[in-house]
């Protein structure tokens, strides 16, 4: 049975029209004949929505109890059994009724796909999985009802409901989306106009990349190779020079001339050693480029304009953006440069933007060899100078210049003999010299055409010839390498300074150095290996790249370090001479885990500090706190039981009023003692329950006297999803905390409903906190002002925030309008209605 096909309309917060969308694509599809059928549509009493139901054929839906309340949800056997050719399946992230057959909604519709039933259904920006925390940053509100977002990336089509913000709030205000009495508090919270404005940004850019994916298959499917200019794809080509930066922001500024533009630099490193470019300026550019909303990539390719093509081609890039060349005029004669050569191989579908900068002709420098090597294309190049160089000019003196003289002709075979020191080395030098002498001797030395030589002036020129062309290329060859060695010194000297000092100042990760290794050698992967003994198995303590080594004897390239830890990397063997920095490398790897190692045992005696510190707060409070309750009713103990005083019914009651005081204020402290206990060896573990916010306030104040707190929780709120008795101790300790402080005022205690939080604002007209102490107040062992002594410990608050943590609740402290502190305490509303709530405020948030 072939699956069906999931539709989805997504949009960037309730009321654009998704649902409306929806239905009106159910009423095309019914006058072509489909059979289409309403599964589950919620219309929230919006009068055009609910219209847009008649005549379209609806399930009946499932009945449910639940905490003496009936709900109602999708009945996915009733779906099943009358096989629609398309079912309408509003809000798939709905979390279902708990007795359901499913938990979550996007779960039903998986059967009904399974079945081969096609489902259209609607989605909000917002309740995509990834995107969490994003919209807790924007909104403030955690969204509890969420789906997968590989659910939503499965669907065969994804339509975009799209609504300016001004629309959205206009709709809002004529009542067309809520309730009228739930307009003011939707506008003024999560419907402002930049939440919806960065909401929208959201899906647009989401849907923007999954056209991206879904253009990316369908090249790839059908190979095309040329590039589609559908969306800006701005790659800049980095050399690691000064200029890059100046090339990256050319580039920024030309993404934003164009909406979602997106900026790429590439740096091209030979696969054949170090890089030429200067660590700490890659660096640089690097996190310039990310800082730019960019992205940065390492590639290796010994053909720099080739590879730069194939990458700006791989990723459907639409421009390139390059520096104007650095080489001197002079060195325009080994070639046209890397401009200009992706310039001409670009073709019609890529442009390329030469930018002009400061260091324009100011000459490229010595690249940095390997070694003493010169390279192999230079060495290839001295041969052919050194070989063919006297064969093309023994032709060209042959048959245009025959009389220029011999010493002339020595003249030029020993600029040849030059230029192949210069090129290859010693060894071209030699050839081009002993070629050079042959050629002298047979073509231009009497009798010619003979190896013979007929003047003994003669014979000594040609001996100068070879000796001053030996000796030249010597002397050259052995400058070139010093050159090289030198510029390669350079290089290491400027990788190991910047590493050194990255490390010290604790900068890099262990991954991010070895991320480093991996691109300045052009490896595959890198891991760092370590085991506790010779006998024990290699264990990898952190690694990058694709199929990292689990022991040295399987790597490419193995660095020891110590007696029981190696850097092992793949991809390609290393010559000798880079070894030195790679050592460095894994010495610094080394000291990174090291760092890291004792970072952890810092916390971890930080946390150890932490405790000492409770301990002796522990300490002090059992000295004093503690002990004055005992003492009073000691006190009263001893007074009852004394046979020298005969107490009257009136002194027997108020002692024993003592004792029942003192017992109930030592039961507080010692409560507290035990809580703050418990949280600091983190073994509170709340007991989730939906519970309504009526049922428990009221519970939390009878340790408060009577008519000193003012009570406002309305019964329609949403519940919360709490553990009782830690939501009872939680507002209990935060009143009891306000009436302590509070003057004759009597202190306010009220709820009210923000998307899917629950606030409860506890606010007193006591002296207030100032702003540098409202975070301390919540700390152990805390008194704020001149709080007596006997008043407590100060564990209170700290209590209250650690149970409303464990909760995934927070308490927060506000200035009171006019003076006075505000205690906030915003809980997680549960995802069933309230009974009785209205179902249009259910819909705030979905």
């Amino acid at each position: 049975m072939a699956r069906g096909k999931l539709r989805i309309y997504l949009g960037a917060a309730p009321g654009v029209g998704k649902t409306y969308a929806m239905l009106s694509e159910a009423h095309r599809r019914v006058e072509r004949g489909t059979d289409c059928v309403v599964a589950f549509v919620e219309h929230h009493s919006r009068t055009r929505t609910e219209v847009m139901l008649h005549g379209l054929e609806q399930v009946p839906r499932r009945e449910l109890r639940y905490r003496d309340a009936d709900f109602t949800e999708m009945d996915v056997d009733a779906v099943l059994a009358r096989r629609p050719r398309v079912a309408l399946v509003d809000e798939l992230p709905h979390t279902n009724i708990p007795g359901s057959r499913n938990t979550k909604r996007w779960q039903d519709v998986e059967e009904l796909l399974a079945a081969g039933i096609d489902v259209i259904s609607t989605v909000n920006i917002q309740h995509l999985e990834s995107l969490g925390d994003v919209v807790e940053s924007i909104t403030g509100v955690r969204q509890q009802e969420t789906v997968p977002d590989e659910v939503v990336r499965r669907a065969d089509q994804i339509e975009l409901v799209d609504m300016s913000p001004e629309a959205l709030r206009r709709r809002m205000a004529h009542g067309n989306i809520y309730q009228s009495d739930k307009v003011d508090a939707a506008l003024s919270n999560y419907f402002r106009p930049g939440n919806l404005t960065a909401l929208r940004e959201l899906a647009l850019l989401w849907v923007a990349d999954r056209v991206d994916e879904y253009l990316t298959e369908y090249r790839s499917e059908h190979r095309v190779s040329r590039i589609w200019g559908s969306r800006e794809r701005i790659v800049v080509g980095l050399t690691g020079g000064p200029e890059g930066r100046t090339l990256i922001r050319r580039a920024a500024r030309l993404a934003e001339k164009g909406a979602g533009g997106e900026v790429m630099a590439a740096y091209i490193s030979r696969s054949d050693g170090l890089t030429g470019a200067s660590p700490e300026e890659l660096a640089v550019q690097r996190t310039l480029v990310e800082d730019l909303g960019g992205t940065f990539h390492h590639v290796i390719g010994d053909n720099v304009p080739e590879s730069l093509l194939d990458f700006a081609r791989g990723v459907n890039a639409t421009q390139i953006v390059l520096g104007v060349s650095r080489r001197r005029t002079w060195q325009y004669v080994f070639g046209p440069g890397v401009g200009a050569t992706v310039a001409r191989e670009s073709g019609p579908d890529l442009d390329v933007h030469l930018i002009t900068h400061d260091e324009a002709g100011k000459g490229r420098g010595l690249p940095v060899a390997r070694g003493s090597r010169l390279g192999r294309v230079r060495i290839v190049r001295g041969w052919l100078v050194g070989v063919l160089g006297p064969v093309l000019l023994t032709a060209l003196l042959a048959g245009l210049a025959p009389d220029v003289g011999l010493a002339n002709d020595m003249l030029l075979y020993l600029t040849l003999t030059v230029a192949a020191a210069l090129l290859g080395g010693l060894l071209p030098a030699l050839a081009s010299a002993v070629v050079g002498s042959l050629l002298l001797n047979w073509f231009f030395t009497p009798p010619v055409h003979t190896l013979t030589i007929a003047d003994p002036k003669n014979i000594v020129a040609i001996a100068i010839f070879v000796g001053v062309a030996v000796s030249v290329a010597s002397v050259v060859d052995l400058a070139a390498r010093r050159t090289h060695q030198a510029a390669r010194l350079r290089a290491e000297s400027e990788i190991l300074s910047f590493l050194a000092g990255d490390v010290l100042r604790g900068e890099t990760s262990l991954e991010a150095l070895l991320e480093r290794v991996r691109e300045t050698f052009g490896m595959e992967s890198v891991a760092l290996l370590e085991r506790e003994s010779d006998v024990m198995p290699w264990t990898c303590a952190g690694s990058v790249g694709p199929r990292p080594c689990v022991s040295p004897d399987s790597a490419d390239v193995d660095v020891p370090i110590g007696d029981h830890m190696a850097l092992a990397l793949t991809g390609r063997v290393l010559p000798a001479e880079d070894r030195r920095v790679l050592a460095a490398f894994a010495a610094q790897s080394a000291v990174v885990l090291d760092r890291r190692r004792l970072r952890e045992e810092a916390d971890r005696a930080r946390t150890l500090a932490e405790g000492n510190r409770i301990r002796t707060a522990l300490l002090a409070a059992v000295s004093h706190d503690l002990r004055t309750p005992l003492a009073g009713i000691k006190a009263s103990v001893t007074s009852l039981r004394s046979d020298d005083v005969e107490w009257s019914e009136e002194d027997r009651a108020e002692l024993l009023e003592a004792i029942e005081e003192g017992a109930d204020r030592l039961d507080h402290l010692v409560g507290n003692l035990l809580d703050m206990s418990r949280l600091q060896t983190g073994t509170v573990t709340p007991i989730i329950r939906e519970i309504d916010l009526d049922e428990v306030v009221p519970m939390a104040l009878g340790g408060v006297p009577r008519g000193s707190v003012v009570l406002d929780v309305p019964e329609t709120l949403p519940m919360v999803a709490v553990d009782k008795g830690l939501l009872e101790r939680v507002v209990a300790n935060v009143v009891e905390n306000a009436v302590k402080y509070s003057t004759d005022t009597p202190v306010s205690v009220s709820a009210s409903a923000l998307g899917e939080r629950v606030e409860v604002r506890v606010v007193d007209r006591g002296p207030g906190v100032p702003d540098d102490a409202k975070e301390r107040i919540f700390e152990p062992f805390q008194r704020h002002g001149d709080a007596p002594r006997g008043a407590g410990v100060g564990l209170g608050l700290a209590v209250a925030r650690g149970f409303a943590e464990a909760m995934a609740g927070t308490l927060t402290a506000e200035d009171t309008p006019g003076g006075g502190l505000t205690m906030v305490l915003s809980l997680r509303t549960a995802p069933g209605r309230a009974p009785g709530e209205p179902e249009a405020w259910s819909a705030v948030m979905s």
